[in-house]
């Protein structure tokens, strides 16, 4: 059913989010002791632009404009090769890392004339014949022989330590990333936060005649927090998924959506520019009773399943029944991991065998679309946290947990969305879907 609502907005007191001491020590002992009960030798962590959270995960630094190479070995100091712009941001990283610049990491053109030649560093490093070379990229393949770090990397390692001498073992760094540290937590609510007030305010701003380009200028308000995608914003009859902003007018009658992406952090939404049904095309006008409020009863289900020891399989399955593929046609995966990387890998698919843990944080990403009913949208951050788990948490971060606490009580009080005490809703949108964009005060709600 339709309520009228005002979006609710949280204390913003913001917590101290200091990197804890010896974090990322631990993360990397964890990673020396992988290397060594799977009778590997040495690691290398690839990362660029784009594919950085597992770079990010053991040192803070993530790499700006260049790729950069993570050397490890039980046996030494960690060894990191920067390109000639990254050498300057590597005190980011708590860590003091040995570093090396390795200039065919720069950009195009820019200088290659000083740094030794990567066959050269892997040597020194002890890399060789007999090493075996565990190698964390951005994917997994199934083929341990495969991998995403550029073949010039690859090739040079089994040039020295042998063919058969590298596998992907990017796995291990993913399924690490799945539970989240408190601190990790604390600036993915933080991120939320930022996110979720942002789109709040983009669908308060919106209304006929300004162009999408004008709308995220008057509403984001954007800080300069990292990304973990791009910004986008769409709207009008020719609306491309995944586009950004291109300059179209809004207009009453058309489909919009928009989201906002910070580490740790993706707030989307997408609805009609309309008042009620009566500003939709014809077809669509059903789209309330048909499409809007079964998906909100579904995802209200989704998320009162989410708890330690859920089975991931059987949530896949139930959404599904509920968002028949012959009218909703999702997609992809019924939800996903979220972290520095906004799709880390996702636990709900077809005959997973995941069990949800304390200290997961998910999207609830749950994509429809209909060619003719469009699409709706209520995509925010949750941790699922534990007694033991939520007591650190608290007392580490006291005002983020109040804010948790007041969004579990809106969704279970105002929404009627009964969540378990262990899932805490990082964002201030959380639950909140407004089917038409010129009456955002309308939300559905379960009673």
């Amino acid at each position: 059913m339709l309520i009228e609502c005002d979006w609710p907005l949280y204390e913003s007191t913001p917590d101290a989010i200091a990197v804890p001491v010896n974090l990322h020590t631990h993360r990397l002992d964890a990673l020396h002791s992988l290397i060594q009960a799977n009778d590997f030798t040495h690691a290398v962590v690839y990362a660029d632009r784009e594919h950085f959270a597992n770079l990010h995960y053991l040192t803070s630094f993530d790499p700006r404009f260049e790729e950069a190479l993570l050397i490890l070995s039980p046996s030494r100091a960690p060894l990191i090769l920067v390109g000639n712009e990254c050498l300057a941001y590597l005190p980011i990283s708590p860590l003091k890392l040995q570093s090396e610049v390795y200039q065919p990491f720069s950009l195009e053109d820019q200088p290659r004339d000083t740094s030794r030649t990567l066959e050269d560093i892997l040597k020194s490093f002890g890399i060789g014949k007999g090493a075996r070379i565990a190698a964390v990229g951005w994917k997994s393949y199934g083929d341990p022989r495969r991998s995403d770090i550029p073949s010039y990397i690859v090739d040079t390692l089994r040039d020295l330590a042998g063919p058969g001498a590298v596998e992907n073992t990017t796995h291990w760094l993913t399924s690490a990333r799945t539970v989240a540290h408190p601190y990790d937590i604390a600036i993915f609510e933080r991120n939320n936060v930022k996110a979720s007030d942002a789109m709040r305010r983009l669908q308060f701003a919106l209304r006929p005649g300004i162009t999408d380009h004008e709308l995220l200028a008057q509403a984001v308000h954007y800080d300069g927090t990292p990304l973990s995608c791009h910004m986008s914003c769409k709207t009008g009859p020719r609306r491309i998924s995944l586009a950004s902003p291109s300059g179209n007018v809004i207009e009453r009658g058309n489909t919009w959506s928009a989201n906002i992406a910070y580490w740790g952090a993706n707030i989307c939404r997408a609805n009609w520019v309309a008042r009620d049904e009566r500003d939709l095309p014809a077809p669509a006008r059903d789209y309330l009773d048909v499409f809007a409020a079964p998906y909100f009863k579904a995802m209200a289900a989704w998320l009162e399943t989410l708890r330690p020891g859920a089975s991931c399989s059987s949530i896949y399955e139930a959404i599904h029944a509920a968002l028949p593929q012959s009218v909703f046609h999702v997609q992809l995966n019924p939800g996903h991991y979220i972290a520095y990387d906004e799709w880390p890998g996702s636990p709900f698919y077809a005959g997973s065998t995941v069990k949800l843990a304390s200290g997961t944080v998910l999207q609830s990403d749950v994509i429809p679309g209909h060619p003719t009913y469009f699409s709706t949208r209520m995509e925010d951050g949750y941790a699922i946290l534990d007694a033991t788990d939520w007591s650190a948490f608290g007392q580490s971060y006291p005002n983020a947990a109040h804010r948790i606490e007041q969004r579990q009580a809106f969704l279970r009080d105002t929404l009627g969305i009964e969540i378990d005490e262990t899932l805490k809703p990082l964002s201030n949108t959380a639950g909140i879907l407004a089917p038409w964009a010129l009456s955002p005060r309308s939300i559905l709600a379960m009673r």
